[in-house]
């Protein structure tokens, strides 16, 4: 993903993208977290960092069944099916058109 605000690109492998947009839904200002994780060379895994920042929901294109549990067990919800911009992927989960990420949904080449 890259940091042009709503017209970002969604990535399509959760784990690995450079960055993850973050909405304030309150204030509705977004801003960007990098991912320092260890899938990037870092340490932690994706859904720590992303429950250190507070989120309570995760839109993402696809995710395997353990970051579905992991991110379960910190109370985040996700919801799979996202794609084209932040900007269309809210859009889309406004409007109900996002799953609720399940192991059904997961992505099954991600067993890890």
């Amino acid at each position: 993903m890259d940091r042009s605000g709503l017209s970002s690109t969604v990535g399509q492998h959760f784990g690995k993208v450079p960055d993850y947009a973050i909405m304030d839904t309150e204030s509705g200002t977004l801003s960007f977290l990098e991912n320092t994780s260890e899938h990037r060379g870092g340490v932690g895994m994706p859904p720590e960092l992303l429950a250190k920042a507070g989120v309570q929901v995760m839109l993402c294109a696809g995710l395997g069944p353990k970051a579905v549990d992991m991110l379960s067990s910190l109370g985040i919800q996700v919801f799979v099916g996202a794609k084209g911009t932040v900007g269309e992927t809210l859009e889309a989960y406004n409007a109900g058109k996002l799953l609720r990420a399940d192991h059904d949904n997961a992505c099954q080449e991600h067993h890890h």
